[in-house]
């Protein structure tokens, strides 16, 4: 949650007029309970989300999760079989041992992007490219970026606001939506 690279997203969001819901997993900094594997995690996206539908109810939602909370947000979406759009920056797929994304072809049908840099230290182009085109998702890919998009943080939140809302920075609408 306070990751800089959270932190400048969240910035550039709301200085967008979006409402932004951060929040750590279970274990992490203050936050109680203890780390599960990626299992008990999705939980806590469920979670997060429920809090964003009844605070923010009359804005769309939106979800974003960077590296981890990418992987395991991803997995909430075929836990609880939403259509909510989703976008997953650098998921490291397949690299946290019992933390594997879903398979593509158990996604539900709704709007997806993922977002990698072409010098992730986590995940090649290539693999997400794959995944994302068996997944019919959206791939952005912001060159010469590490898995932490330094000195990229606007370039990435711009690719994430044309992916939430694309009409947001044309006409002032408002959109809610969390990262993890």
């Amino acid at each position: 949650m306070t990751a800089p690279l959270l932190a400048k997203i969240t910035n550039f969001l709301v200085e967008h007029d979006l409402a932004v819901l951060r929040f750590n997993f279970r274990g992490v900094k203050d936050s109680t309970g203890d780390w599960d594997r990626g299992h008990g995690e999705v939980n806590d996206v469920a979670a997060a989300v429920s809090v964003a539908q009844r605070t923010y109810s009359d804005l769309p939602l939106n979800v974003v999760g960077w590296s981890f909370g990418a992987v395991v947000s991803l997995k909430w979406t075929i836990r609880d079989r939403t259509r909510i759009p989703w976008v997953g920056i650098a998921p490291p797929i397949g690299r946290f041992g019992s933390v594997r994304v879903p398979m593509p072809k158990d996604l539900p049908l709704t709007k997806r992007t993922f977002i990698v840099g072409t010098r992730d230290q986590f995940i090649t182009v290539k693999e997400i490219e794959a995944y994302a085109a068996a997944a019919k998702s959206t791939v952005h890919v912001i060159k010469g970026s590490d898995h932490f998009f330094h000195f990229r943080e606007k370039r990435l939140t711009e690719i994430i606001l044309d992916s939430i809302c694309p009409a947001c920075s044309q006409h002032g609408e408002r959109t809610s939506g969390f990262s993890s």
